[in-house]
């Protein structure tokens, strides 16, 4: 057992973001596998050292490089920096930067270059390579989203397919899967239901959603594209949901999707919370601020309101 650093005064937010990871997954690394052991003060909050900031960050991107979290917790300082040097080495191919452009547009960049061609392998090695550089939440963020937002554009102007859309989904789906899945959630962590409503086809921006939600702690029901609101509700009360998040992307003028907003809020739970995102979300305001609704504007925006939704519930349960 390590003795708490004496010099220890950065708060488990702060860790956050020196390190990428969030606040849960750094919790579940201390108390399930011994990785750090922060100083406590007397109201017990935790506050970490340089060394231990420099440890979390050696643990994820030794563990985004494929190694297992509870075969290399313990290991010493030194060794650690080992396993990343030598996952560094690997993928030195992609550079980090390249005349000013930064790391995350460079992987941006060679995402699209991989999803026009239809290219998974290429992919794959591209957001490995990313995660190790940049985090996962540096991925989300800084790659995942904005790539999303570029295939969407160029979808709309007929630059690439519909086959294309779905490729990046499907793959973006079963990357961010395998991520989310080494991070694993506390048994009494609340669960939320994603989707798209009904004659909404496009789930990229749900996927997205997903990975940024398991991130953050919440236990995670993705339901896929173009469900009926009464599956959707069913599904929520099903799994004792604390919030349905919904993505709308296209069109943005659906006859029919301001009822099924309408519906939903009527089938659900009063205290079950609707999120609503995406490009085309903001058409539908009037409906969404009559069923109470909350509209998020970026994942940033999302994962704030998970925090407040917890916060809230657990204040209620108190």
């Amino acid at each position: 057992m390590r003795t708490p650093a004496p010099n220890a005064h950065h708060s488990i937010k702060a860790v956050s973001r020196r390190t990428g990871l969030s606040p849960h997954v750094i919790r579940i690394w201390e108390k399930r596998y011994g990785a750090v052991e922060p100083r406590r003060t007397s109201t017990n909050r935790r506050l970490y050292s340089d060394e231990e900031i420099e440890r979390l960050n050696s643990l994820r991107l030794a563990t985004a490089a494929g190694h297992s979290i509870g075969n290399i917790a313990t290991l010493p300082l030194r060794q650690l920096k080992s396993l990343v040097a030598k996952a560094q080495g690997d993928s030195s191919t992609t550079p980090a930067s390249k005349h000013g452009i930064s790391a995350a547009q460079m992987f941006h960049d060679f995402c699209l270059t991989a999803v026009k061609k239809l290219d998974g392998r290429l992919f794959e090695e591209v957001l490995q390579k990313a995660v190790i550089a940049l985090g996962n939440q540096g991925l989300l963020r800084q790659v995942a989203a904005p790539l999303a937002q570029t295939i969407g554009e160029l979808w709309r102007t007929g630059v690439v397919t519909a086959a294309h859309e779905h490729f990046l989904s499907s793959g973006l789906k079963v990357f961010l899967g395998h991520l989310s899945g080494q991070f694993p959630v506390s048994a009494n962590a609340p669960c939320i239901i994603i989707a798209t409503p009904a004659g909404q086809l496009h789930e990229l921006g749900a996927v997205l959603v997903n990975a940024a939600a398991a991130q953050v702690g919440w236990h995670t029901t993705y339901l896929g594209a173009s469900l009926p609101a009464a599956e959707i509700a069913g599904a929520a009360v099903q799994n004792h949901a604390l919030a349905v998040a919904l993505s709308v992307v296209y069109p943005e003028d659906d006859p029919n999707l301001p009822q099924e907003f309408i519906n939903l809020r009527r089938f659900l739970p009063a205290e079950t919370k609707i999120l609503v995102g995406g490009r085309a979300a903001p058409a539908y305001f009037e409906t969404l601020m009559q069923i109470g609704a909350a509209l998020n504007e970026s994942l940033d925006e999302f994962c704030n309101q998970l925090d407040l939704l917890r916060r809230s519930s657990k204040a209620r349960l108190a």
